[in-house]
C-alpha cells in the first residue's frame, strides 16, 4: 500500500523522460553512425513516429524503481517487455507506413543496444535514489496514533523500505504497547497529539488506527492536521480478519476496499482486449488455419480412426461451462474428460505427440477466441473435473475464472505449463494466474504471445 500510495511522481516522470531522451539518442546514433542515413524531411518524419511509438510503450509498461524490494532483474525485465513491445509494434507501422525502416540485420543490435542502455540508466536511477533516501535526503517524518497491529505492521513497512524515506517519530495510544520496539517511542495518549504537533512542526504524516467509535477525538485531529498542514491517513483495521493486499476504491462518495486489482473490470479495457482478440483470432481463421486444418486432416485420418476435432466441457468466465476445441491427440478413450495427459500417456498417438509437442493441438481454440468463450491470452482453462476438485484443496483457486480463459497464458509462459503431479504446482499455476488478471496490460498480451512462440520454436520440456 505504501508503495503505491506515496510514489515519488517526479522520479516516475524523471525517469520515463530520461529514458525516452536515452532511445532517441540510441536511434539517432544507429541511424547517423552504422547506417549514414540523410536527415531529410521523411527520416524527421520517421523520428517523430519512433518518438511517439516508444513513448507510448514505456508508458504503458511503466517504472517499477519505487516498489518494495525490486530487484535489478526486475528493473531489466520491465524495460526488455517496453523494448520488445516497441519492436512489436513499431516494425510493422514503419514498413506498412512506408516510413524510412532500419536494415533488419541492424535491428537485433539496436534493440539489444536500446535494452543495455536504458537498464543502465534505470538501474543508476535507482541506486542514486537509495543512496539519497539513506542519507537522510528527502525524509519523512511521521506519527501514529493508536498502537494496534495495522500501525505496527505499517511501522515495520515503513523501516524496512529506506528508499521510502519515512522517519517513524513515535506512537501515542492509551498505554505503551510493548510490541512497538524502542526507537518509535510512546509519545501519549491521544489527547497529547495536537500538543506535540504543535511543538514538531517538522512532522508532515499522521497515521490513526483509532476506532470509528471514537470519532469524536479522531475528527479534533484531523481537523488540526488539516490547518496545520499535516497529511492525515487513516489505517483501516482490516487486517485482524484480512491477510491480503487491499486496494482503495470510491463509489460516488462512498469508499470502499477491495482485495483484488482488476483492469478487466473497466469496460474500456475488456472491449480493447475483445477488439484484439476478434483482430488477431480472424485474420489467422482466415489465412493460416485453413492450410493447417487441410494439413492436420490428412496426417490425423492416415494415423488413426476417429474424428479430427475433440471437444470437451470446460469452465470459462465466472466459471460457466463452454467446449473447448482441440486437434485430436490422442486415440477415443473413455477417460479423456477424468485423467491429465502425461509424459509417457499411451492414449497418443505419434502424430499427436508432435501436435502436443508444437501446440498445434491448440490452433483450433482460435475459434473459440473469436466467439467470445476464450481470449487469446488467459489462464488455461481446465476439465470441470479438474474445476470441482482443486476449487476444494486451493482456496483461491476460483479466482482465475475473473477473467476468460485463454490459449496461453502467463503461468504457461514462466514454468507452471503440462501436468499438474503435486498440489503445489497447481497452486504456483494459480498464484501466476491471479498475478495476470491484477497486471493485465496489452502489452503484457503480447510479450506473453511472444514467450509462447519463443517457446514453441526452442522446444518446451513441458509440452506433451
Amino acid at each position: 500500500m505504501i508503495s503505491n500510495t506515496h510514489r515519488n511522481g517526479l522520479v516516475v516522470a524523471g525517469t520515463l523522460i530520461g529514458d525516452w531522451l536515452l532511445a532517441m539518442l540510441t536511434y539517432w546514433l544507429f541511424m547517423s553512425l552504422f547506417l549514414d542515413v540523410t536527415w531529410d524531411e521523411m527520416q524527421l518524419h520517421t523520428s517523430v513516429v519512433v518518438g511517439v511509438l516508444y513513448c507510448a510503450c514505456i508508458i504503458n509498461g511503466g517504472v517499477i524503481l519505487y516498489l518494495r524490494e525490486v530487484k535489478r532483474v526486475q528493473i531489466v525485465t520491465k524495460v526488455t517487455r517496453n523494448v520488445l513491445l516497441f519492436a512489436v509494434v513499431a516494425i510493422p507501422l514503419l514498413k506498412f507506413g512506408h516510413f524510412r525502416t532500419m536494415d533488419y540485420d541492424m535491428v537485433p543490435l539496436f534493440l539489444l543496444a536500446l535494452i543495455v542502455v536504458v537498464s543502465s540508466f534505470r538501474l543508476c536511477v535507482r541506486s542514486l535514489m537509495n543512496y539519497y533516501r539513506k542519507k537522510g535526503g528527502h525524509v519523512t517524518k511521521v506519527v501514529f496514533v493508536g498502537s494496534k497491529y495495522n500501525n505496527l505492521a505499517l511501522y515495520k513497512e515503513m523501516k524496512s523500505i529506506t528508499s521510502l524515506g519515512y522517519r517513524p517519530l513515535g506512537y501515542f495510544d492509551d498505554n505503551v504497547n510493548p510490541k512497538f520496539p524502542e526507537d518509535c517511542p510512546y509519545l501519549g495518549t491521544p489527547s497529547d497529539v495536537m500538543e506535540y504537533l504543535a511543538n514538531h512542526k517538522d512532522v508532515q504524516e499522521l497515521f490513526c488506527c483509532l476506532p470509528s467509535q471514537r470519532a469524536e477525538e479522531i475528527m479534533k485531529i484531523l481537523h488540526y492536521c488539516e490547518k496545520h498542514f499535516v497529511h492525515f491517513y487513516n489505517v483501516p483495521n482490516v487486517t485482524n480478519y484480512l491477510h491480503h493486499r487491499v486496494y482503495f476504491n470510491m463509489l460516488g462518495s462512498v469508499p470502499y476496499l477491495s482485495l483484488y486489482r482488476e483492469p478487466l473490470s473497466r469496460p474500456e479495457n475488456r472491449a480493447e482486449k475483445r477488439l484484439f482478440d476478434i483482430l488477431v483470432s480472424g485474420l489467422f481463421l482466415c489465412t493460416l488455419f485453413p492450410i493447417i486444418l487441410v494439413i492436420v486432416t490428412i496426417i490425423t485420418k492416415l494415423t488413426m480412426p476417429g474424428p479430427v476435432f475433440f471437444k470437451q466441457k470446460r469452465n470459462g468466465l465466472n466459471g460457466k461451462e463452454f467446449y473447448c476445441y482441440k486437434f485430436r491427440s490422442m486415440k477415443v478413450n473413455a477417460d479423456a474428460d477424468k485423467v491429465q495427459a502425461t509424459k509417457d500417456d499411451p492414449r497418443k498417438t505419434k502424430w499427436g505427440n508432435i501436435m502436443r509437442k508444437t501446440n498445434i493441438d491448440e490452433l483450433p481454440q482460435f475459434w473459440n477466441v473469436f466467439v467470445g468463450n476464450m481470449s487469446l491470452v488467459g489462464p488455461r482453462p481446465h476439465m470441470l473435473k479438474h474445476t470441482e476438485e482443486y476449487s476444494k484443496l486451493i482456496d483461491k483457486y476460483m479466482i482465475r475464472h475473473f477473467v476468460k480463459p485463454g490459449i496461453t497464458g502467463w503461468s504457461q509462459v514462466t514454468g507452471f505449463r503440462g501436468e499438474t503431479k503435486e498440489l503445489s504446482q497447481m497452486e504456483g499455476r494459480v498464484l501466476g494466474d491471479i498475478w495476470y488478471i491484477e497486471h493485465w496490460s496489452l502489452g503484457l498480451d503480447l510479450y506473453i504471445m511472444y514467450r509462447t512462440i519463443a517457446n514453441v520454436i526452442a522446444g518446451d520440456k513441458e509440452a506433451y
